[in-house]
């Protein structure tokens, strides 16, 4: 047999790589507003050659684009030929992205008093999402896998239930059901264990196999009996499985050791303050969505830094530094503005698809993926996943989660489409109104909603129920 031996070879290969800049853009684009005010900050003290300047000036007009980040405008260098007339042009020109009212309050002292109080007083704990992610990029998929993990990722709740179904991922990405269900079942085996999981069955069933108890007794009760283990009808498992009471027993004290909710964990520990990106009010009649822009200082290249590269006397080692800290706080100003941008241009399609939602309630509220949003502005399908993670809007009937709004779509019997949201509230409304002594069972629930139009399968409605946390008809019923 040969010996073995260790030997260094070379190998060329072409790999695409994401440049630091567009990380960083795709980054700034991910982060909630109080998040991304904290990372300004550290830019600001950082690069010298920026700045915090006033808040009124006068609006930027928007020029019609695809709203994406060009790779080959981030990789433009500046020409510093004629340093000044190009840095004047670039000020004049990016420094007011915020699209403010001219005449607003000025901002005082006082104003950022409160402001660094508030920011002083948040926890940073790292949100579930955060946690996966972190972890996708360390699983070695490849680039395509990566955006289905994204989007899975994105489509995850704060208890760590997937919402939707693999289907309409798969067909939102264009991509074969199984091959997402592979990416589903590595995630699942992030930390939390469980994570991902569709329902509690397989939140149980994932972290059994994760305790080579799923193939035991534990497994087979949360498999088969998961409701009579719910009721406590220990007698009646046993009788079923053909062993004793006491073993059931047992094992349900290792069922319990397991959690229910596996994305508690990074919601518990503090509460989370929610401050909203977007605001929408009805001005003469129509839905106008604005951008809050309080929370985030505004940038702009400096003035004396410009003199210095123009003054003939600064050395070239210096003039060299101030040109490289300026392209970064150039690229700074447009990321910034590109992701207002694009976060604003997000919201005016949702609000165009929900305007019956802001009318009139939940029970209105229509089909939407992020790929159909995507096709409207000009993205990609992941773009839109950063832009509306973390975001919150403020609507005259509360704040919301601009993920609230994606929700997958329900033929009904003429032929429209309705949210699984609306169909959860009307679910919600039966069983608030129902008779104690006579509980609705999940088939009476189906066959009222088959009366409305809407036909979906029963075991759908167990599902929707449990989301709910409406317990089953019998459990319900007053004795």
């Amino acid at each position: 047999m040969p010996g073995q031996s260790l030997s260094l070879s070379q190998s060329q290969r072409l790999q695409m790589m994401l440049a630091p800049q567009l990380r960083q853009s795709l980054e700034m684009l991910q982060l909630p507003i109080l998040e991304l005010r904290a990372m300004i900050q550290k830019e600001i003290e950082q690069n010298p050659t920026i700045e915090e300047g006033p808040e009124n000036h006068e609006s930027v007009e928007i020029e019609p684009g695809t709203g994406e980040v060009n790779e080959k405008e981030q990789r433009e260098e500046l020409n510093f030929d004629k340093e000044i007339e190009v840095l004047t042009k670039i000020d004049e020109e990016w420094r007011d992205y915020f699209m403010q009212d001219a005449q607003a309050r000025p901002y005082t002292t006082e104003d950022e008093e409160r402001r660094q109080f508030m920011l002083d007083s948040l926890p940073q704990q790292e949100s579930l999402q955060e946690h996966l992610m972190g972890q996708l990029k360390m699983s070695g998929l490849s680039e395509k896998d990566q955006q289905i993990g994204e989007l899975i990722i994105g489509s995850i709740n704060d208890d760590g239930y997937l919402t939707g179904t693999i289907e309409d991922i798969a067909q939102s990405v264009g991509s074969d059901p199984g091959h997402l269900t592979d990416v589903l079942t590595l995630i699942q085996d992030f930390h939390p264990t469980g994570v991902g999981s569709r329902d509690l069955k397989e939140c149980l069933l994932v972290q059994l196999t994760r305790l080579n108890k799923a193939d035991e007794l534990p497994g087979a009760i949360v498999r088969d009996h998961l409701d009579l283990l719910g009721t406590r009808k220990y007698a009646e498992i046993a009788r079923a499985l053909k062993v004793s009471q006491d073993e059931v027993q047992l094992a349900t004290k290792i069922i319990a050791t397991l959690d229910p909710k596996p994305g508690r964990l990074f919601t518990d520990a503090a509460t989370t303050y929610v401050l909203p990106e977007i605001a929408v009010q009805k001005i003469d009649g129509k839905y106008v969505v604005m951008l809050n822009d309080e929370q985030l200082p505004h940038v702009r290249i400096s003035n004396h830094y410009r003199t210095l590269l123009a003054d003939p006397t600064t050395t070239p080692e210096v003039k060299t530094y101030i040109q490289e800290r300026i392209r970064a706080g150039v690229f700074l100003i447009k990321s910034i503005y590109q992701r207002q941008r694009t976060i604003t241009r997000i919201s005016n399609e949702i609000v165009t698809t929900q305007q019956e939602f802001l009318e009139h309630g939940v029970s209105h509220l229509k089909p939407l993926t992020m790929a159909e949003i995507a096709g409207r502005v000009g993205v990609h399908e992941t773009t839109v996943s950063r832009a509306v993670s973390g975001k919150y809007m403020k609507t005259p009937s509360g704040i919301y989660e601009l993920k609230y709004f994606f929700t997958p779509g329900i033929k009904t019997a003429d032929g429209s489409e309705i949210s699984n949201k609306t169909v959860k509230d009307i679910i919600n409304t039966l069983v608030a109104n129902e008779d104690p002594d006579k509980p609705l069972s999940d088939q009476e629930i189906m066959e009222k909603l088959s009366e409305r139009g809407i036909n979906i399968a029963r075991r759908t409605i167990a599902k929707y129920r449990l989301m709910l946390r409406i317990p089953p008809s019998h459990i319900r019923k007053t004795y």
